[in-house]
């Protein structure tokens, strides 16, 4: 929806010399924290960790899914989104390991509120002309790749009622 506007410094109206990013450019940079701090997200959650996941098992579709949302708010505006493939095999993912519809609405709901929680702690750096489109695009992205999942539940749960499961 956004351009990078990459880095910029200079004063601003309010006299701050801080380096101004893009919300891509926070979200590249602050990846890794934003994989920690949903973690702690999701266990605090009992409904979520009464699977028992290892790390790598609970986190590791999170890079993947981050980076298409990343990609997304590099897009030029107007151009259409590409469906993301990780999200598919996450949706394929988390149900073999057990997880109900509802888990996934959540883990998903947990990566809004924490990509949302990482913007606001580097809000001195942001550009704010392009902060409320691209919140509309994280959240239209997020909800996609959500749908993409819930289609994949969906699909295993068609295959497995034509088995007689």
């Amino acid at each position: 929806m956004s351009n990078s506007v990459g880095f910029v410094t200079g004063p601003r109206e309010n006299g701050d010399t801080s380096t101004v990013e893009s919300v891509a450019d926070i979200l590249e940079r602050e990846l890794q924290s934003v994989i920690v701090d949903w973690l702690a997200r999701v266990e605090q959650e009992a409904d979520l960790t009464c699977i028992p996941l290892s790390f790598e098992d609970r986190t590791g579709h999170l890079p993947h899914l981050l980076h298409d949302v990343i990609k997304r708010l590099r897009l030029d505006a107007g151009t259409k989104a590409p469906i993301s493939k990780a999200a598919a095999e996450h949706g394929d993912l988390r149900r073999k390991q057990g997880y109900t519809v509802a888990m996934a609405v959540e883990e998903s709901r947990l990566l809004q509120v924490t990509i949302f929680s990482t913007l606001h702690r580097n809000v001195k750096n942001l550009e704010f002309s392009l902060l409320l489109p691209d919140v509309v695009t994280i959240a239209d992205e997020v909800d996609a790749q959500l749908k993409e999942q819930m289609l994949r539940f969906m699909a295993a749960d068609a295959t497995a009622m034509a088995r007689g499961k």
